[in-house]
């Protein structure tokens, strides 16, 4: 008895040992595989006409401010015969700035309805129009004396902002092979940063940043929006949703066999086959469906903690120091914007550095190493700024700090928070965890900039500090909680979550087997007698 026990169990771990060989030689064989042109594409103009959109007018309205202060208060004269109070001014340009989050917001709370009717790639081509619509709103405002136009215009870019930074992430996630998500899907963050700097180059005097020019800043918000509109409806539908939400088998392979550059996608679509059955259901799930789901508890508390985070960890707070500090080193007013660009600058390339080495070093030690950098470079700067009156070259050690804060933001939690809400999620319960992530975002970013005049006024040089404990929170937490998702399949994840949120999960390469155990004879079999029942 003793024998047979010790001969089964020694088959039993053969098998798994073959089994465990076989799924390492499918992964080295797909990381063969080059990038197509069709999935490149994809995140290109995808992300361009909407992550760059996003980053656009993060800095857009930091160079042409004065003109547009002077144009509310000509406008005021032009109705009301009298200039407009100092008062009035500040309150109008304060909800010029921050409307922006309230779209986003807007934008983020609808994305869930708008995405079961239009898909993945749909959504994306109608959030199009929101921008153009907002780019005339902008950029016409001056010419029809309504300053009215530009608050509705910056409204309507942060909804098609809150949706994009939604739907993007979750469709790049869905059309990309797990062994490249992390660096197609940091085509996002890169988008981002360059969208900033574009903003900040055509801000310059000898570009658009000029009296008679700023309201062409708001009307190139078209171009990458026309950009996408031409590319994107010849591209394919995530083969996921094609699957999985709308039953269409022969839509899904041809995406796949697009977007892959090969024939044979059989082994795709019985990964996707696997994990709906492995889902309780297939169904869209509601938000408060989501909150109440014991399977997904800790997947939820961990991107509510990252994206909160992400908007928390100090960063757009810093553009607060940045010139004041250029000019206490002593630069000239003149050269200030130039010599900002080397902020947008590294930015980008931080990210593209993430980019090319998230597959290797994986989504968890990115994010504590950027967080963990953030909280060291904001003590650095603490104490630089105390002691820059003192010493007349601490100034530029505080500069340097501020490139160092951005560099590790972008390193790591300025894009993988998006990614991770992609892959922490099965395909029914995503659209409702991006709904939460994005309002999570959005609502941190508000936050952030209603109370740090205060935290700033209140703790002056030591404001930093309090991103310093956010930082380490952050990095704790994704430490003890957060599993490594590099090169894994949702259901693998899934299934890593499993043990902390006390729940019994199947295995994943069980599932593989029942598929594969499946001929295709009986396979056409069984739908014969599930058509007959």
């Amino acid at each position: 008895m003793c024998r047979a026990q010790l001969k089964g169990r020694w088959i039993c771990d053969m098998e798994q040992k073959g089994l465990e060989e076989n799924k390492m030689s499918k992964t080295q064989k797909k990381q063969k595989q080059p990038i197509t042109a069709c999935l490149l594409s994809a995140a290109f103009f995808g992300a361009l006409g909407s992550s760059f959109i996003y980053g656009y007018n993060l800095s857009v309205v930091n160079a042409p401010a004065t003109y547009i202060k002077a144009f509310y208060n000509q406008t005021w004269i032009d109705r009301y015969n009298e200039p407009v109070a100092a008062e009035t001014v500040t309150l109008l340009w304060s909800i010029t700035v921050s409307i922006f989050a309230i779209g986003g917001l807007c934008g983020a709370l609808s994305v869930s309805y708008i995405i079961r009717v239009l898909g993945r790639r749909g959504t994306l081509l109608v959030n199009n129009s929101f921008a153009v619509i907002a780019a005339l709103l902008m950029s016409l405002g001056e010419t029809a004396k309504s300053f009215e136009m530009l608050i509705i215009g910056r409204f309507i870019i942060g909804v098609d902002s809150g949706i994009a930074l939604s739907v993007l992430p979750m469709y790049l996630g869905e059309i990309t092979p797990r062994h490249i998500r992390g660096s197609i899907g940091q085509f996002n963050s890169i988008l981002i940063c360059l969208g900033v700097f574009t903003g900040q180059v055509l801000g310059l005097p000898e570009l658009l940043g000029q009296e008679s020019r700023w309201n062409y800043l708001f009307a190139f918000l078209a171009f990458p929006a026309v950009l996408q509109l031409c590319v994107l409806p010849f591209l394919p539908e995530s083969p996921r949703y094609l699957l999985m939400e709308r039953r269409d088998e022969e839509g899904a392979r041809r995406a796949f066999q697009k977007f892959l550059g090969k024939d044979d996608v059989s082994e795709e679509l019985e990964e996707v086959h696997a994990e709906a059955r492995a889902q309780e259901t297939l169904q869209a799930v509601s938000v408060f469906q989501l909150m109440k789901s014991q399977t997904v508890r800790w997947q939820l508390v961990t991107v509510v903690v990252t994206m909160a985070s992400y908007q928390l960890c100090g960063l757009n707070a810093l553009w607060y120091y940045t010139n004041g500090i250029l000019l206490e080193a002593g630069f000239n007013q003149e050269i200030v914007p130039y010599i900002t660009l080397s902020t947008g600058g590294i930015e980008t390339l931080a990210a593209i550095i993430s980019g090319l080495v998230i597959e290797r070093i994986g989504r968890k030690p990115l994010l504590i190493f950027g967080f963990t950098a953030m909280a060291v470079f904001f003590s650095l700067l603490t104490v630089f700024l105390n002691f820059q009156d003192r010493v007349s070259w601490m100034p530029y050690l505080s500069y340097i700090c501020i490139l160092a804060v951005i560099a590790s933001f972008c390193s790591g939690p300025g894009g993988i928070p998006f990614i991770l809400t992609g892959e922490l999620f099965e395909q029914a319960s995503r659209p409702a965890a991006f709904m939460i992530a994005g309002t999570v975002n959005w609502l941190s970013n508000f936050a952030v900039g209603l109370l740090f005049p205060f935290i700033q006024e209140t703790l002056q040089t030591f404001a930093f500090l309090v991103f310093v404990a956010v930082c380490i929170v952050a990095s704790i937490y994704l430490y003890i909680v957060l599993p490594e998702t590099k090169n894994k399949t949702f259901m693998d994840i899934s299934q890593s979550f499993a043990k902390i949120n006390q729940i019994p999960y199947p295995s994943p390469s069980h599932e593989m087997e029942m598929v594969l155990a499946i001929q295709p004879d009986e396979k056409k079999e069984a739908v014969k007698v599930e058509s007959s029942l």
